[in-house]
């Protein structure tokens, strides 16, 4: 088990939301638990879709945007 963050807001009713950790993973909901399925659902797609890849060390940098 792992803990990843839900980001999460209301669209036209609809509970909406991504793992912010985990690009490209969204889903929504009726309701905040139905929405928390869903996205449980996604991530098992995601990794069970995934090809293995070799462990990798990620880096971060600070890169400069338009305003």
């Amino acid at each position: 088990m792992r803990n990843l963050t839900l980001e999460y807001w209301v669209d036209d009713g609809w509970y909406v939301g991504r793992l912010r950790e985990i690009p490209g993973v969204f889903s929504q909901g009726a309701t905040l638990p139905e929405l928390e399925d869903n996205i449980r659902d996604a991530y098992r797609l995601l990794r069970k879709d995934a090809p293995a890849a070799p462990a990798r060390r990620v880096k971060t940098k600070e890169i400069e945007v338009p305003a």
